[in-house]
């Protein structure tokens, strides 16, 4: 069989073709890849002709198109769906692409070429528009910062040390995935499960029933926080689950501390060979807060004032607790129960409004309705094509006129194949260069329905759904020459931003009237739940607790130097501890959202030393919900028109990476954005 990965797609929407893709075909097409990928641009480097855009700039967006194609398929298609061959897959091909990175960022012709069309730019043979001066400015800053002035023996250890990267975090993601599957918990007795729905006990007995059990089974989220914790009554069950989440990772067969401390030391060496004085130095040079002082002083400003309200929280919730068991001290695992129970008493308990909150509702009433709604674009569902699972569907994305955009592919739901979390893809960037259209993916963690059922959404699920969704817009929206800035490839501090906007309408009353009904009844959900709703969305100090521990957590890993980390992992849990309470964000009752040895984003993604990202794009979100209620009227007092949709698209989010971050904020807002819009959200404007 012809390997499809080895041409362009000949599928609508360039859409890779997975109905006949085959893991052996994604072997072959990644290291027939990486030898393409060179060969282009060894033509690049030595080419003796004057530096121009085209042999230079667009030759380079032009190379390495079949790995390219292999990769997009293969990532999304091993996070969510894996298995023994995949992970094989990736092990052997991670350290070959740190490799195939360096054999490209240590090639000194290629970086003469850049720095010959730079040299003509700045003596005038050649104009650049601001598109390609970014491109030209950015590339020669990735050869610097790789490592291209480093003496030849200092460039050999700098391989090594990517080689064993790339390794250390494969192998820590696939550790986590199989730690996730192992600390599932059983069940046996019903009664355990007082407080769930006759749905939620029907998909856990689904669940257990996979695995060849008798009973229940609780999967473990990726999160310190377990979703059932709202729920479940049976405090002894609430604990087994609670100690499972936090304890995964630490022990046994997927012990994952030797990795995560070898990685962490692995990181600290290549930033000094590089010049800098920890990782956390290196990363955020080219982020929006630029330096680790920015970082770490918004972190340090907003932490008392979080841990106070929590405190504050934990007070009402031990009184609770006392009144329902005066013997009884508050544990961790009590929290989220009785802030449940506190929050139907005193104001509103979001777990009212799961039986109005179907998928395929809130997915096309909702999600798509929204995207509609400020940017005129439609979605139609395309069955005849084939995504990288069974549960993977397809639609295609239509402009206003019914010209084709792009399409996006949604796989919802959890199984013990797919990372936890939730996640954005790119199959196909857009580019102009290219005359590419793209393709992206939503991939989420939905508990699946349990057949013949209804698949219900809790509160949280609607918003990352949203929340991912909002990536998808980053990149369909795209509106840019050169694929390598298309969308979402912004700086990390810069990338959950149009994310975070695209939750606020998930808020929205009159989208709620119209995705929140009932699935039985089709009786939209009551209108004094959406009020109260609204009224209380301010975040709650134990959740942003939650977030800036972790924030603080990675700085912790990644600004100590290589001679003050520990050596091996039975030093993670004191250094763990160690710097929440040096750092002010200990609390006995809320760890952090992800704890060092289930920690995706820092030791297997790509947040290492960036996961404060999510906060400081916070900071842009808020202004920016304040921009579009601004806009708004008596009608539609959130803004949520096409004039303010159309302004968003065009100045920022068309942009993708193409303009500096920054810039292209302030072409959208007239300023640079203001922290006192999250202050107010997060209850510290005084």
């Amino acid at each position: 069989m012809t390997n499809p990965l080895l041409a362009p797609s000949t599928l609508p929407f360039s859409l890779p073709d997975y109905a006949t893709l085959t893991d052996a075909h994604v072997r072959e097409a990644l290291a027939a890849g990486m030898e393409q990928h060179l060969a282009e641009l060894d033509v690049i480097a030595t080419d003796t002709s004057p530096a121009t855009i085209a042999n230079v700039l667009e030759a380079s967006e032009r190379s390495g198109a079949t790995l390219d194609r292999a990769l997009a398929a293969f990532w999304v298609a091993r996070s969510a769906d894996t298995n023994p061959e995949r992970d094989a897959i990736m092990a052997e091909f991670a350290p070959k692409m740190a490799a195939h990175t360096d054999a490209i960022m240590l090639n000194r012709a290629l970086y003469e070429r850049l720095r010959q069309l730079n040299a003509a730019a700045e003596g005038g043979q050649i104009e650049l528009d601001e598109q390609d001066a970014f491109n030209l400015a950015e590339r020669l800053k990735a050869y610097e910062r790789g490592g291209i002035n480093l003496p030849q023996e200092q460039q050999a250890r700098l391989r090594e040390l990517n080689a064993e990267l790339a390794t250390h975090s494969t192998q820590f993601d696939t550790a986590l995935t199989a730690a996730r599957n192992a600390a599932a918990v059983h069940v046996a007795d019903e009664a355990e499960l007082a407080g769930l729905s006759e749905g939620d006990k029907a998909g856990l007995r689904a669940a257990a029933q996979a695995r060849d059990l008798d009973g229940w089974l609780i999967p473990i989220v990726n999160t310190s926080g377990q979703p059932l914790l709202d729920s479940l009554a049976d405090r002894g069950l609430r604990e087994r689950i609670y100690r499972a989440s936090v304890t995964r990772g630490l022990s046994g067969a997927h012990d994952n501390r030797d990795r995560l401390v070898t990685i962490a030391r692995l990181r600290a060496e290549r930033a000094e060979l590089l010049g800098y004085p920890h990782h956390a130095a290196y990363a955020q040079e080219v982020g929006c807060a630029r330096t680790t002082e920015a970082v770490n002083d918004i972190l340090a400003r907003l932490t008392p004032g979080i841990q106070e309200l929590t405190g504050k929280e934990a007070a009402v919730l031990a009184a609770r607790l006392a009144d329902l068991d005066p013997d009884a001290t508050l544990e961790p695992w009590d929290w989220q129960f009785l802030a449940a129970k506190e929050a139907a008493a005193s104001s509103f308990d979001t777990d009212q409004l799961k039986p109005y909150l179907e998928f395929e509702r809130v997915l096309t009433e909702g999600v798509f309705a929204a995207a509609t709604a400020l940017y005129g674009i439609t979605f139609v569902e395309r069955p005849e094509l084939v995504g990288y699972t069974a549960q993977a569907r397809v639609f295609e994305v239509l402009e206003e006129d019914g010209s084709t955009l792009g399409a996006v592919v949604i796989d919802p739901y959890t199984r013990p194949t797919k990372q936890g979390g939730a996640w954005m893809t790119s199959l196909v960037d857009q580019s102009h260069l290219l005359g590419t259209q793209p393709v992206v993916t939503n991939t989420c963690n939905v508990p699946p329905p349990a057949q013949g059922s209804p698949s219900l959404m809790t509160w949280d699920n609607v918003i990352t759904l949203f929340h991912e969704f909002g990536h998808d817009l980053h990149g369909l929206l795209s509106d840019v020459r050169y694929p390598s800035r298309s969308g979402t490839s912004v700086p990390r501090d810069f990338v959950e931003f149009p994310s975070q906007v695209n939750e606020i309408w998930a808020w929205e009353p009159s989208l709620i009237a119209a995705y929140a009904r009932h699935h039985e009844t089709g009786e939209p959900v009551p209108a004094e739940w959406v009020d109260a709703l609204v009224a209380n969305r301010q975040e709650s100090g134990r959740d942003t607790l939650e977030l800036l521990s972790a924030m603080l957590l990675d700085q912790a890993w990644h600004q100590t130097p290589l001679v003050d980390l520990p050596e091996d992992g039975s030093g993670v849990e004191a250094f763990e501890a160690a710097a929440l309470e040096r750092l002010g964000a200990a609390h006995p009752l809320v760890p952090p959202r992800y704890r060092s040895a289930y920690f995706h984003h820092i030791f297997g993604g790509g947040y290492s030393a960036g996961y404060y990202s999510y906060l400081w794009s916070e900071v842009m979100d808020a202004d920016t919900v304040a921009w579009f209620r601004e806009q708004g009227d008596e009608d539609n007092a959130g803004g949520m028109t096409r004039a303010a949709g159309d302004h968003f698209r065009r100045e920022l989010l068309g942009r993708g990476g193409s303009i500096e971050a920054m810039e292209s904020y302030r072409r959208f807002r007239g300023a640079d954005p203001e922290v006192k819009h999250l202050l107010a959200r997060l209850g510290l404007a005084s």
